[in-house]
């Protein structure tokens, strides 16, 4: 990464030097500014990034698509454990020939392997992630960084002096309309946050003969749907509000598919109330038996402020308070996003040396959202974050 070609010589006799030498004295410490700046993040060579991917179902098969639509990258090896995903992956990548393994250790291991990306049943994501970063690795693990406390802080404190880049999945901050609201709420357009209302609901559990069935309605694989799935909605609550809850207390069940698979132990819906510094409120809800043809499912964030009240996840509009006559107003329209951005972001920070998107500390906090609320429910008590027992 080279700043300038060349210099631009002032054209003024009388201090022809001494401009030559602030010159040269400026450009020597913006190019070790920049050098600085770009080690911080991982930066390396223009060569394209040899990237692994561990876990290729799913999920990984869409990173590994988003990968393959990267100018810097390169697929070097892949990793699953089911052969039939293996192979269709490798078909995917089959551009860059890359290598394929059972064993994830191996990708690792693989001295051409720069980058890696990390899709498994969350369970093992702490695990995973930790190894990649002792290996020197940067790295890309979806999310939840981890489904127990103890998973969580054993990340942060791998990651703590980490000059690799790490990217957390939490790729809703990479969509440009929710970059420019918050920015706004932020700002201060609503004024001070008070309080929120968000949910996020289903039509339907999830396949029970899915390629996933084996694991996610095993609680201590996928930590269920809120530490799963709403992470991502938890997340963005958490970054309109500015801050992580301090407790939590709610109730969940499992009241429709009552031992539907077999051995289920995750819940299908809950309700959450969160608190938040200087009092702040949260109400979340989460649901798989909302019909499709009922209004007000799926997914929404009600943001409100002693100004106003923002539609987050949905038309991006401000209601100011009041009745009728009082003129909404669009903070930031529904635009076409690429849904890649998350991953391209990723890749910027390896080669350009960007800051990272979601780094550790983000997908940390969210992962321990979710785990608090998940808590409070099992438990049906109040759950401090301090109870779990991690700094971020």
């Amino acid at each position: 990464m080279t700043p300038h070609s060349g210099e631009t010589r002032l054209n003024v006799p009388r201090c022809t030097l001494f401009v030559e030498l602030i010159m040269n004295v400026d450009r020597r410490f913006f190019l070790l500014g920049s050098a600085l700046s770009a080690s911080a993040y991982g930066f390396q060579s223009e060569k394209p990034v040899g990237t692994g991917m561990i876990g290729v179902g799913g999920r990984g098969s869409f990173l590994l698509g988003g990968v393959l639509r990267q100018p810097d990258a390169k697929v070097i090896a892949l990793c699953d454990i089911k052969p039939d995903r293996l192979d269709k992956a490798a078909t995917t990548a089959a551009r860059d020939n890359p290598a394929t393994f059972a064993d994830w250790r191996r990708i690792i291991d693989n001295k051409d392997v720069d980058a890696v990306f990390i899709a498994t049943p969350p369970y093992l994501h702490s695990e995973m992630a930790i190894a990649a970063i002792k290996a020197g690795k940067n790295v890309y693990c979806e999310k939840p960084l981890g489904v127990t406390p103890a998973q969580v802080r054993a990340l942060l404190e791998a990651a703590k002096g980490n000059t690799k880049v790490f990217v957390a999945g939490q790729q809703l901050r990479s969509q440009k309309q929710f970059q420019e609201i918050v920015r706004k709420i932020q700002e201060g357009v609503i004024g001070d946050v008070i309080m929120v209302k968000a949910q996020r609901h289903a039509n339907a559990d999830l396949p029970h003969d899915g390629t996933s069935a084996d694991w996610y309605f095993d609680v201590t694989k996928s930590g269920g749907y809120l530490i799963e799935q709403s992470v991502h909605n938890l997340d963005l609550c958490n970054w309109a509000i500015g801050a992580h809850p301090v407790r939590a207390c709610g109730f969940g069940g499992i009241l429709m598919y009552k031992d539907d698979p077999p051995g289920r132990t995750i819940f299908d819906c809950g309700s959450l109330t969160y608190d938040y510094p200087k009092g702040v409120k949260m109400s979340f809800t989460q649901n798989v038996f909302h019909p499709g043809s009922m209004p007000n499912g799926n997914q929404y964030i009600y943001v409100y402020g002693t100004k106003g009240a923002v539609d987050l996840m949905g038309s991006g509009t401000m209601y100011p308070p009041g009745g009728r006559g009082v003129q909404p107003v669009v903070l930031a329209p529904r635009q076409q996003e690429d849904q890649f951005a998350h991953i391209a972001a990723f890749y910027d920070s390896i080669t350009k040396g960007t800051p990272p998107p979601t780094g550790v500390t983000i997908g940390a906090t969210a992962a321990l959202t979710s785990i608090l609320g998940h808590q409070a429910m099992v438990q049906e008590k109040v759950v401090n974050w301090s109870d779990l027992g991690v700094d971020v």
